[in-house]
């Protein structure tokens, strides 16, 4: 192949494509086009600065533009009468086609150079993950440029460059496309046993996630390579179409076409099973991490771990990316553990006899509903390991979407290649949470999750605190010690004082309860304590327990840590990150993020992101003998507190009952919701204090498990991390952390902070005025009825009439005040709405400010190239023309 014949081609097509503005509007439209895909409500919705909502529609706004690049490749040539002129030169027709090929390549990848505006935006709206960009970029043009030879393919058919734009979005629509087609991939995973995808859009999400795969490299250069392929057919035709060997030849290349693509799919099928890949994201999430090499490294020779994967074949849609990952980390430590690792990954289907391995070995199906063929079906998934040594076994029973699937899989070798546990103990308290049966609800209620959790790394104890606490242990666990008797209190007190590590959870107001009911008021500490037996007393009253101790303030406890913490407030903020949910949840539910609310220095919070806490407490210092740093802290500008008697109101039958519809008064302060203790000048604190136990609630196990609402919290991630530190094994902490930086759109967060903050502080006044007013009227009628009683004392009229123009002025003024309530109260939902509906307007004002600069601004570039070649062309075609042949 000589290249300055495909050099010439190559300028002769670039050059015609950038000589009228036909070129560069096709250009912005792309641009723009790709605009509002990328920023659409659904990218102000998820509040993250990333291209996921352009990525997901790429392939669809590829139909559009390849076809507008490539349907005048050939169909112009033909219609002209230059191809045959064309092909009459001293060049081959490989040579040709290569130069129209780049020549086209060349024009997709300045549309695409110009689309990096939308990059642009998001460095202004946040942080973006400059390597998953690049990765992102890399598969955009890979996926275009396959896409450019079936375009030129459709040109190559017609003469007419319409026809060609059509046929090319036609042809382009099948590798989009081919994964939709019912019976497709059930075809190829019954009858050929290939389990991967075969549309654009599939190779393609490996490079949107920070990959750059292997497979997905050859897929696209591949698919290049079958219609260039086409393409050499289509015009190699002209030598033996109409002669005698038609009809042969014909048959000849439909056998060769076939035959390629074969192979095409065999050796991407090849690459993708082998799983190779580069990771391009900053937090090098698809590579092994220096922690699991290290770990790995320290199996003993003759303790060999065994890794034994059971994982169904067919898994619904949102989990064919964790069973990819969990296939190929299997894969990776088999490859690094040699003979001190070995891993068996078998294919698990329902009734089978490896499902009934499976069962045997603790992992049992997870009941998954999927849609497949436009129909609802539920079916039994399995997706467990077995990890197992000369040591101790680990059943990992299922991978969901929040598990962590490196972090799993090292802990649990660590946990098995060493031949003892470190020992946590769960202390007993009044929220049960080593499970066993609630004398309220009379129902056996399970241990909590964060101790199932815990049982997979450590020898987890139940520890009474009935008597002294002698259990020899790494670290105590005590959630809401509160509840306890003043006995009780004392036995933990001292194991406190003995310097030994402590992690404590309580709270003022816990919202959630056993099974997962909003019914955690039982347990706040100023409410009396259950009777043991349960049920009601006589007249109905409920029966209590025994006191708890200091009241249920915990006095002695937080004389032991040296910390104050008022039993009576908890803290709200009315900034909620996720505008998805802005009006979903009251303020008590807080979003502790990772930029100011968690503790960057410390191993244990640092590259935590995002947490959620529900009416938390706060500490603060009370002694000068401990040190006190602070691991969680609410937000600054948008935070306050409310009392006890404010948001718990009586219940039905007695009891109390949440009141989130209280007014939310704004501080300027910032409230400690956890912090890390530890003592000096001779005392020996070691704990950790937690002001919430609704953190680590079921609840939020689930969330962070599930990824329940598309919510990615870090809760159980703090827990287990507070536990390693106070047990000194600090290992895995850095592993846990490791996933994608959760990058938000700063730039607007901080806008609507602002008119979030003046929302609240609105409503607050609006509240503080109404009480103001009825507490005023309230006043004036007890004047009236003083007055009166006044007259009364004094004599100066008889009882009766005293007494029937004080029944007249009570129900007269009681009817005033009545009327003035529910005017005063109509007024302040007047003004509650209006403050609403203004601030809503505020924000929404603010997202289509930034939408019209995401929108607009980047097609700019190519507007103004274009109108400078415009204006030059305009300028060269009036040189050299004589100024008397010039129209005036």
């Amino acid at each position: 192949m000589r290249q300055h014949v495909v050099l010439a081609v190559f300028k002769r097509n670039v050059t015609s494509y950038f000589s009228g503005m036909l070129g560069y509007l096709f250009i912005v439209v792309f641009v723009v086009a790709g605009a509002f895909l990328a920023f659409n409500d659904q990218f102000f919705a998820n509040n993250l600065a990333n291209l996921d909502q352009l990525s997901a529609r790429f392939p669809l706004l590829l139909l559009f533009i390849i076809p507008a690049i490539t349907m005048t490749a050939w169909a112009d040539e033909r219609k002209l009468g230059t191809d045959e002129l064309l092909f009459t030169l001293p060049a081959t027709d490989f040579e040709i086609l290569m130069g129209k090929y780049l020549a086209v390549l060349a024009v997709y990848t300045v549309a695409l150079a110009f689309s990096l505006t939308h990059a642009m935006v998001l460095a202004w709206l946040g942080n973006p993950d400059w390597g998953l960009i690049a990765t992102t970029y890399l598969g955009y043009w890979l996926a275009g440029g396959a896409l450019l030879a079936a375009g030129m393919f459709a040109s190559v058919l017609t003469s007419s460059a319409t026809v060609a734009f059509v046929l090319g979005a036609v042809i382009c629509a099948i590798p989009v496309f081919i994964d939709e087609v019912p019976g497709i991939q059930t075809f190829l995973k019954d009858r050929i046993g290939i389990n991967e995808p075969l549309s654009v859009a599939g190779h393609l999400r490996g490079f949107t996630s920070g990959k750059v795969t292997y497979s997905g490299i050859f897929y696209f250069v591949g698919l290049a390579a079958f219609f260039l392929y086409l393409n050499a057919v289509m015009i190699a035709r002209r030598h033996w179409a109409g002669g005698k060997d038609a009809a042969s030849m014909s048959g000849q290349y439909l056998l060769r076409v076939a035959c390629l693509s074969v192979a095409l799919l065999a050796l991407t099928y090849t690459f993708a099973t082998a799983g190779y890949s580069v990771d391009s994201t900053s937090e090098s999430l698809h590579t092994l991490s220096p922690t699991t090499l290290e770990i790995i490294k320290k199996i003993p020779d003759d303790k060999p771990v065994t890794i034994q994967a059971f994982i169904s074949p067919d898994v619904p849609q949102d989990y064919v990316a964790i069973r990819k990952d969990l296939i190929n980390k299997i894969v990776e430590y088999d490859k690094r553990g040699g003979k001190k690792l070995q891993a068996r990954i078998v294919d698990v289907d329902p009734y089978s006899h490896a499902a009934e391995q499976a069962l045997a070995l603790g992992i049992e199906p997870r009941t998954l509903q999927s849609e497949e063929g436009g129909r609802l079906s539920q079916n039994d998934v399995y997706m467990g390991v077995v990890l197992t040594s000369g040591f101790d076994t680990v059943t990992i029973p299922f991978f969901d979407r929040g598990t962590p699937i490196e972090y799993e899989l090292t802990r649990s070798v660590g946990t098995i290649s060493n031949e003892k546990r470190r020992v946590v103990g769960i202390l007993s308290t009044d929220v049960k949470p080593n499970g066993g049966f609630d004398m309220q609800s009379f129902r056996q209620l399970p241990q909590w999750q964060i101790v199932t959790e815990l049982k997979k790394q450590y020898d987890v104890k139940d520890v009474s605190p009935d008597s002294p606490i002698t259990t020899e242990m790494d670290v105590l666990i005590a959630i809401l010690p509160s509840s306890l008797t003043q006995p009780q209190m004392q036995n933990l007190v001292e194991y406190v004082e003995s310097g030994k590590p402590v992690l404590i959870f309580d709270d003022p107001a816990p919202v959630w309860g056993p099974n997962n009911q909003a019914s955690g008021i039982v347990w706040a500490p100023l409410e009396p304590k259950p009777a043991p037996g349960g049920g009601m007393g006589m007249m109905g009253m409920q029966n209590r327990g025994e006191p708890k101790a200091d009241g249920g303030q915990a006095t002695s406890l937080l004389k032991a840590l040296g910390i104050r913490w008022d039993v009576r407030k908890s803290v709200f903020d009315v900034y909620n990150p996720h505008p998805r949910f802005a009006d979903s949840y009251p303020p008590e539910l807080m979003f502790i993020d990772g930029k100011e609310g968690v503790n960057n220095a410390s191993p244990i919070t640092s590259g935590l992101q995002e947490l959620i806490s529900f009416a938390p407490g706060f500490v603060a210092e009370r002694d000068k003998d401990v040190d006190i740093e602070w691991l969680l802290k609410s937000r600054k500008d948008s935070t306050g507190t409310n009392t006890w008697d404010q948001i718990a109101k009586p219940g039905f039958l007695g009891g109390k009952q949440y009141n989130f519809d209280v007014p939310h008064k704004v501080t300027d302060d910032s409230y400690v919701l956890a912090a890390r203790i530890k003592g000096k000048d001779g005392k020996k604190t070691n704990a950790i204090f937690v002001a919430d136990v609704d953190l680590v609630h079921d609840i939020m196990f689930q969330v962070w498990q599930q990824q329940l609402l598309d919510f990615k919290i870090d809760n159980v991630l703090f827990v287990l991390n507070s536990v390693d530190s106070l047990a000194g094994d600090e290992r895995y902490i850095d592993l846990r952390k490791r996933r994608a930086q959760y990058r938000t759109l700063t730039e607007l967060e901080n806008r609507k902070k602002k008119f979030e903050v003046l929302r609240s502080q609105e409503i607050a006044k609006a509240d503080e005025a109404a009480n103001k007013e009825l507490d005023e009227a309230k006043v004036r009628l007890q004047k009236i009825l003083d007055d009166l009683r006044k007259d009364l004392e004094k004599g100066n009229v008889d009882v009766g009439t005293v007494q029937v123009r004080l029944q007249n002025a009570t129900e007269a003024e009681n009817r005033k005040l009545g009327q003035r309530e529910k005017e005063i109260e109509r007024e302040k939902n007047e003004t509650v709405r209006r403050v609403k509906t203004e601030t809503e307007q505020d924000i929404r004002r603010i997202e289509r400010g930034i939408w019209r600069w995401a929108v607009f601004i980047p097609p700019l570039p190519a507007i103004i190239l274009g109108l400078i070649i415009l204006i030059s062309r305009v300028a060269d075609e009036r040189k050299g023309i004589s100024s008397d042949r010039l129209r005036e």
